[in-house]
């Protein structure tokens, strides 16, 4: 069977356990769903059926834990995997791009003490207010401890984290998004283009005083990639790419033909399913950004399980709807454990789920030693040329 459709879609942050070099990054015992199933008990049947419980130990209800695989699921679907990050560095882009076969050789820059003092004056120059915070901070507590200020100063809130990033947070009434926008484009050529950080990110909030609120308008102004990823070479040869979420943002907007962008999870599987009655064939590429953003972030256990568990809920209604040329992956760009006392990503394998009416049922397809090994596939079922990384297992994922 020749596959003329591919649906990618990641659900940001959903890691399955440590790397290696995990420790390297301040991440050791992170694991984002195991450490999830210890205290929350995940009800999630359908990504169960496509292997998830053959990678990370997710217990029945009241079980106990011990090892993966010990509490065995039922034969397996679908191919199942996981994936190991080869770039330095534990941010979306990054993850987004070697998932589309770019390996990174070194690390974005990242500012664990705060922006140097000229970098912040020549951004207060440049948007003609002061700033608040320059601090490395969770989004929300620094909105909460500072907000009140800004409110009453109009100085916007600057803040970074152990990603490569540079984040303006600012009340829609006090700077409104598309003047925070500009802030950002600003921002993006102070600390983007010359100091190489991976990304300015536009945090607009409402609220008052002890109830902010992020609302959807944030935007994110991520560096071009240094080289053509896979985008690149479906685009030019022809083929759709539709990036759903935040992927037009994660690749600056290249190596695409269209781009919607959602403000949650229950939007972004609405565009799914509406991509895929509209189109026939190519590359249908969403991020899913909720369990990071609005959970992973927080600490917050339980809105991370239950919005996994919608997620479970959408993809049993979506698998149904694939065409018989159609191939599904799922998978994630690094992890964001909610159990742990930090709040920032963590290092951590991803997971590969594939199906489709021709794949082959129950195939382990084992570590895979890059994210790219996605790209590699996808540009295998394509017939253009490979990217620079990765090995394919197209072959593996075949029903003999």
């Amino acid at each position: 069977m020749r596959f003329q459709r591919a649906i990618v879609i990641v659900l940001d942050s959903v890691g399955i356990g440590e790397l290696p070099d995990a420790a390297a990054y301040g991440d050791r015992g992170s694991n984002t769903v195991g450490n999830l199933a210890r205290q929350v008990h995940l009800e999630i049947p359908t990504l169960r059926r496509l292997g998830l419980g053959r990678l990370v130990d997710l217990p029945p209800k009241g079980g106990s834990h011990e090892e993966v695989g010990s509490h065995e699921d039922p034969a397996p679907e679908a191919c199942y995997g996981r994936m190991a990050e080869a770039s330095p560095g534990k941010d979306s882009v990054t993850g987004h791009w070697e998932l589309m076969g770019l390996v990174l050789d070194g690390a974005f820059p990242v500012f664990p003490h705060g922006f140097p003092a000229s970098v912040v004056r020549e951004f207060e120059r440049r948007i003609g207010r002061p700033t608040l915070g320059n601090t490395v901070a969770s989004g929300t507590h620094i909105i909460d401890a500072l907000g009140e200020e800004h409110i009453r100063t109009g100085a916007p809130i600057v803040y970074t984290s152990a990603d490569s990033v540079f984040q303006i947070a600012a009340h829609e009434n006090v700077v409104p998004p598309p003047e925070l926008y500009r802030f950002c484009e600003a921002a993006f050529d102070i600390v983007c283009r010359r100091l190489g950080v991976g990304r300015v990110i536009a945090r607009p909030f409402i609220g008052q005083p002890g109830t902010f609120k992020r609302t959807a308008n944030r935007r994110d102004f991520a560096l071009t990639p240094p080289a053509d990823t896979l985008l690149d070479v479906l685009t030019s040869r022809g083929f759709d790419v539709v990036a759903i979420g935040k992927i037009d943002d994660l690749f600056a907007g290249r190596g695409m033909t269209r781009a919607i962008h959602t403000s949650n999870d229950e939007e972004g599987m609405d565009r799914i399913e509406e991509t895929m009655a509209s189109t026939s064939g190519g590359l249908v590429f969403a991020n899913l950004v909720d369990c990071d953003t609005v959970y992973g972030h927080r600490n917050d256990v339980a809105g991370y399980a239950a919005n996994l568990e919608r997620f479970d809920r959408r993809l049993a209604g979506l698998i149904p709807r694939l065409d018989p040329h159609d191939l599904l992956f799922v998978t994630a760009d690094h992890g964001n454990d909610p159990t742990t006392s930090s709040t920032d990503h963590s290092r951590e394998y991803v997971p590969l789920l594939v199906t489709g009416h021709g794949v082959h049922r129950g195939r382990n397809l084992g570590t895979r030693r890059t994210f790219a090994d996605l790209g590699q596939t996808l540009a295998q079922i394509f017939g253009v040329p490979p990217v620079a990384n990765g090995v394919s297992f197209l072959s593996e994922i075949r029903e003999k």
